[in-house]
């Protein structure tokens, strides 16, 4: 049984203890919280991710409000590191100092620096960082990796895809609304789909982007061109400047030279394929979700399972890479090669 930890008990740590508390091979021993209230229950949790409000059964389990102190005293084989994005590298490479292995959320960190410290700390220390870019295991993209891959269809013609979202009011202190702490909707948004265009068609040779600068200060809605030196057209948008009303939507449509797949996430059925011959259809897709697949995912490789690897630290830095090269060709109006 895996030893398990969290810091950071909003939105993204109480979804990560609801997947653990659904495992048999791994129990969360101990979390960590600089925010008392959220650790007694008083603290409002929100978000635009069903399973945040779910409810904290700390019976049994360690409270922390010093993250040095909770390395230091609990028995931890593993550690979500849930936190704001300017302190990744340095929760994360504190733990793997300590023979934690580490499960720490997207982006990586705000520069490729913190990235590279990560990764090193854990090549040397031979244990498993995996950083949580669910979208990998998210079902309905997981459909589409599938189709994309097997050739069924012939090739992708054009790609476009979509996060749209008014802005987070949810984050502890309202960091998200800080862009030295998140990076502003362009990357700890926006990041999602940049790393899955790199999953599905590797890094591209160049990016376009344009974009708005928001609340966070950062860029809160952009619009960036992927570019491969082929005919296919790549794009995604992103936005933290929707209305209130609006809520949250993610989605994509893709075509192929003999099928067209479309995702909604406000739609019902979500995802659908359209066929050059023959009718529109439901594939059948994972039960599964995304954040449950990817701390399954995080746990097998722990274990020594033989498990595919959907992320490595290195292709986590590359998607780091890709937004902070938007981010330059949005403030130039220029395209940016990535080298």
């Amino acid at each position: 049984m895996l030893k398990v930890g969290i810091v950071g008990i909003g939105m993204m740590g109480r979804l990560h203890f609801k997947c653990y508390r659904q495992l048999k091979d791994a129990k969360v021993v101990a979390v960590c919280d600089i925010d008392h209230n959220r650790l007694n229950g008083q603290a409002e949790i929100a978000g635009n991710l069903r399973g945040a409000d779910v409810s904290l059964d700390l019976a049994g389990i360690e409270i922390y409000h010093d993250f040095e102190e909770m390395i230091a005293k609990a028995d931890l084989d593993v550690l979500s590191v849930t936190v704001p994005t300017n302190i990744h590298r340095d929760y994360t490479v504190m733990a793997l100092n300590r023979g934690i292995h580490v499960l720490c959320e997207k982006p990586m960190a705000l520069d490729e620096k913190s990235c590279s410290d990560m990764i090193k700390t854990a090549e040397n220390s031979g244990l498993i960082l995996q950083i949580g870019h669910c979208l990998r295991f998210w079902p309905e993209y997981m459909k589409l990796s599938e189709i994309v891959r097997s050739g069924e269809y012939g090739d992708v013609l054009v790609a476009s895809f979509k996060r749209l979202s008014a802005y987070p009011r949810w984050s502890w202190n309202n960091w998200l609304m800080k862009a030295d702490c998140s990076g502003g909707a362009l990357v700890d948004l926006h990041i999602h789909d940049s790393d899955f265009v790199q999953y599905l068609f590797g890094m591209p040779k160049t990016v376009n982007s344009r974009g708005i600068k928001g609340p966070s200060g950062g860029f809160d809605h952009v619009i960036t061109d992927f570019n491969y030196n082929d005919k296919k057209i790549i794009n995604a948008e992103a936005s933290w400047i929707m209305p209130r009303s609006f809520g949250f939507e993610m989605g994509f449509h893709v075509v192929l030279e003999k099928a067209t797949v479309i995702f909604s996430s406000k739609q019902t059925p979500t995802l659908q394929i359209f066929p050059d011959e023959g009718e529109p259809f439901v594939p059948g897709i994972s039960d599964v979700s995304g954040h449950m697949g990817e701390i399954r995912n995080f746990i097998d490789k722990i274990q020594g399972h033989d498990v595919p690897a959907v992320i490595t630290p290195r292709q986590s830095l590359n998607s780091v890479r890709i937004v902070l090269a938007e981010k330059e060709s949005a403030k130039t109006s220029r395209e940016v090669v990535i080298l």
